[in-house]
């Protein structure tokens, strides 16, 4: 029991690094003394600053020796901006290790192995599914080699994202609103259709914005229809066009009008969204928030690329105009992507639902 309680801690401190460690993982540990007592704490707070575990054993320091550890990602075992973690916990002389999951990289794995060499007891696999949970961005990343993907959508009760007449402002709260620029703030991408961007002349930025020059603007525009106008070609933050290969530019007046432009396959009427998020990933992109409209959304939900939905209800009803989803693959109810809620929030007078995958990515996708 003592076990877990000190390992829902350590999650419960990695969570506070979202936003901010970007490519990195968040990351949270709790070390005690010989005694059993809690000694120190810390977690990975951004990109190049120590680790969770160099924080809780400098807030530790002598106490630490002959104690445990717990971590929630295996200690690294090598040398990039900051030391191995492995040898900082051989260094302090803790005497146990608690470890939640395992490191998926082969550039950083290695950490358990290294210190069972050292003579210290090391378990491995406690609270494994809620530390997944919270560092699901990352650990989606390191497997896949993509960005994990948030959907968000707002719709009234009925699931109209709008109105008979295509207006859509507003149907959730001002609450909710505020809600999604938080989550927005946390992501590396904010990625939209080209659709969107002549509907509604979004901004596709995150108010505050937590990390400089993120989130990254991604607007998917197969025939480079972007206006050179557009305000997510504001300059306000980076922006990303993706364009066909086969695409012509010329009249388009989306060059020189401030956006990176990346050339990618056709696919399935449009852009090739697996194309898209391996370009991403390159340029360390580890989550997307997704808010395009329904066919965007749809294709990225047939293909099996949506890792987390995040839905706000409005407690409204409006009976016709168009879904939140488009066609997203579907002929029979036995084909349903099925979700697990993960929490359920009232944000204002709506309800925000989070969800995920009953099937998991790593077994859509092998």
């Amino acid at each position: 029991m003592q076990d877990t309680t000190h390992m829902a801690r350590a999650v419960e401190l990695a969570a506070r690094g979202h936003g901010g460690t970007s490519p990195n993982p968040v990351v949270g540990c709790v070390v005690l003394d010989a005694a059993g007592q809690v000694a120190g704490e810390g977690f990975h707070a951004y990109a190049g600053g120590p680790h969770a575990e160099v924080v809780a054993l400098r807030e530790a320091g002598e106490r630490a020796r002959g104690g445990t550890a717990y971590v929630t990602l295996e200690p690294c075992d090598h040398t990039g901006r900051t030391g191995p973690c492995s040898r900082a916990l051989l260094d302090a002389g803790v005497a146990r290790v608690v470890i939640a999951v395992p490191d998926p990289t082969p550039q950083a794995a290695g950490g358990a192995a290294r210190l069972r060499a050292g003579g210290v007891a090391v378990t491995s696999g406690l609270l494994a599914e809620e530390a997944e949970r919270v560092n699901a961005e990352w650990l989606t990343y390191a497997r896949l080699g993509r960005p994990h993907v948030t959907w968000k959508l707002a719709a009234t009760i009925d699931g109209r994202s709008a109105a008979a007449d295509g207006t859509s402002r507003w149907i959730t709260s001002a609450e909710a609103r505020a809600d999604v620029h938080r989550l927005r703030a946390r992501c590396d991408a904010i990625v939209a259709g080209v659709g969107t961007v002549l509907a509604d002349d979004p901004r596709l930025t995150a108010r505050p914005a937590r990390t400089p020059g993120r989130p990254l603007r991604v607007v998917v525009d197969t025939d480079a229809r972007t206006p050179p106008h557009a305000r997510v070609l504001d300059g306000e933050a980076p922006t990303l066009v993706a364009i066909a290969e086969d695409t012509v530019l010329e009249g388009t007046g989306i060059e020189g009008a401030g956006a990176d432009l990346v050339r990618l396959p056709r696919h399935d009427g449009g852009l090739d969204l697996r194309a898209l998020l391996k370009e991403l990933a390159a340029r360390q992109v580890v989550s997307v928030f997704l808010e395009g409209g329904p066919t965007l959304a749809g294709s990225f939900v047939r293909h099996g690329l949506v890792d987390r939905v995040v839905a706000y209800v409005a407690p409204a009803l409006l009976g016709a105009g168009p879904a939140a989803l488009g066609e997203a693959g579907v002929r029979g109810i036995g084909q349903a992507h099925r979700l697990i809620f993960d929490e359920v929030s009232l944000i204002g007078p709506d309800v925000r639902l989070t969800a995920r995958p009953a099937t998991p990515p790593h077994s859509r996708e092998k």
